[in-house]
């Protein structure tokens, strides 16, 4: 197997670091405050209770989105780290080389599909 092209991989990573740090920070800027801030309501008990579910759903969704989007960038900064420790591109459990097609896919990772699958992600 040749070895993987880490500058491009390295250009990848930045890239999609950036586009992930710009959605979190759209999120903050759209939800600068709490859910009573947004409802404009001291309490849930001031207003119609489908309102106040609604803008709580929608306020959990964002954080959801926001915890996704925090650990992917978390995998990303590791993964720039391994570019950097020369060790991208191997599996941290069998130590083999990740297909180029996964790092494709998704170039944070740091399993191969055989160890991907067994530890059930």
């Amino acid at each position: 197997m040749t070895p993987v092209d880490t500058e491009r991989f390295r250009s990848l990573l930045q890239e999609e670091r950036r586009r992930i740090v710009s959605e979190i920070e759209f999120l903050h800027e759209e939800n600068p405050g709490s859910v009573e801030d947004e409802t404009g309501e001291e309490t849930h008990y001031d207003q119609h209770p489908a309102d106040a579910a609604t803008a709580t759903h929608d306020r959990e969704l964002d954080y959801t989105i926001e915890e996704s989007a925090e650990e992917t960038l978390r995998q990303i900064d590791a993964a720039l780290a391994r570019l950097d420790a020369g060790t991208y591109g191997n599996c941290r459990v069998c130590g083999r080389e990740i297909g180029e097609e996964r790092l494709e896919a998704r170039p944070w990772t740091d399993l191969c599909i055989d160890d991907a699958r067994k530890l059930g992600r």
